[in-house]
């Protein structure tokens, strides 16, 4: 596929989700649709220029992507501006900066070889073995035997600290539960009137960010094991726990995400990570816990990459890591939960 243009076929999905017409009603808010697990995924691609043949970057997208320094170094992007994010315009000029961390060049199991090995041939936009290069957004072009990005120029070519050339997939669990007073009554914003949603937040080691808990999906393994594995290694941190924690915490973790759940967005993420030639996509799936029971029988505690975990009220004001804001506010207006005390922005959505 290299040099041909495959702008067209990357796949776009409405942002438009049906939720199912059921309603269930609690006391102090307003009518909420009750989810079902047969939700298709919500196609908001937070990238609108995710396609090949965009023109340029968008206000807020893409920008993490070509920030500097790259994360973990001191390595600083060749400047894109705006007008010259999309592959379509042509740049003669163009320079990135070749960077991939020591870290991934040791050849750790999650890592590829670097493309100039002789006995690496990876098969693109398709599953490579237990290696999954598919992209979300469809078809990616191939150029000088290495893939490229499709959401446009990041000012940085090779890896960085991503182990995949191509797509590295991740998988985001968004566990919620309404915010409750010392009755049990469920607490309503004083200015939207509706129902304030909190969500499990952890602050991330390596750059100090709250996020939503999760990481990469490991070959082979499937996305829903991957949700349960990662919020338990960093919210619960279930990797230090004795074989019999970690028992009890597999019994509870299983009655929560075994219930119905949210696709909230399948897709590129505009993370700092990001390369020209390798970039993070992810799954992120909300799991609700209506009453509060099964989150109130485990006790969080941060653990692998995070270094705290709490309960965080959803809004507005949230300053999250990489797209994340943009996930945690699709969960509210799922929910119609509380986002925003500006009423024309919450009637606008998204």
């Amino acid at each position: 596929m290299a040099g041909r243009s495959l702008g067209q076929a990357v796949a776009t999905v409405s942002l438009s989700v049906a939720l199912a017409s059921v309603t269930v009603r609690s006391s102090g808010c307003r009518a909420v649709p009750a989810p079902r697990n047969t939700f298709p995924s919500c196609g908001f691609h937070l990238n609108a220029n995710i396609m090949s043949g965009s023109n340029g970057a968008k206000e807020n997208s893409h920008n993490k992507a070509r920030t500097s320094p790259y994360p973990g170094s001191k390595v600083e992007r060749s400047q894109v501006p705006n007008e010259k994010v999309g592959w379509l315009v042509e740049w003669q000029d163009y320079n990135p900066v070749e960077y991939t961390a020591v870290s991934v060049l040791a050849g750790p199991q999650w890592a590829d070889p670097q493309i100039s090995e002789s006995n690496f041939s990876p098969k693109f936009n398709e599953k490579d073995g237990h290696v999954e290069r598919k992209s979300q957004n469809g078809l990616y072009e191939i150029e000088n035997g290495r893939p490229r990005n499709p959401a446009g120029r990041t000012g940085l070519v090779g890896r960085g600290l991503l182990g995949r050339w191509g797509p590295n997939h991740a998988a985001d669990p968004i566990i919620t539960r309404w915010k409750r007073d010392e009755s049990g009554n469920k607490i309503t914003h004083p200015v939207s009137g509706k129902c304030i949603l909190q969500f499990v937040a952890i602050k991330r080691k390596d750059c100090g960010e709250w996020a939503i808990p999760g990481g990469m999906v490991d070959p082979g393994e499937k996305i829903s094991a991957t949700l349960k594995r990662e919020f338990g290694e960093e919210a619960l941190n279930s990797l230090q726990k004795s074989s019999a924690e970690k028992r009890e915490i597999e019994e509870k973790l299983h009655a929560l995400f075994s219930q119905e759940h949210l696709v909230i967005y399948k897709g590129y993420v505009d993370d700092p990570r990001n390369t020209d030639n390798a970039w993070m996509e992810t799954e992120a799936v909300n799991y609700h816990d209506e009453t509060g029971e099964t989150m109130d029988n485990l006790t969080l505690e941060a653990g692998d990459d995070a270094g705290k975990v709490k309960w965080v009220d959803i809004s507005d004001q949230l300053k999250l890591y990489a797209s994340h804001s943009q996930f945690i506010k699709l969960v509210a207006e799922k929910r119609d939960a509380h986002w925003s005390e500006d009423r024309t922005a919450d009637s606008r959505g998204l």
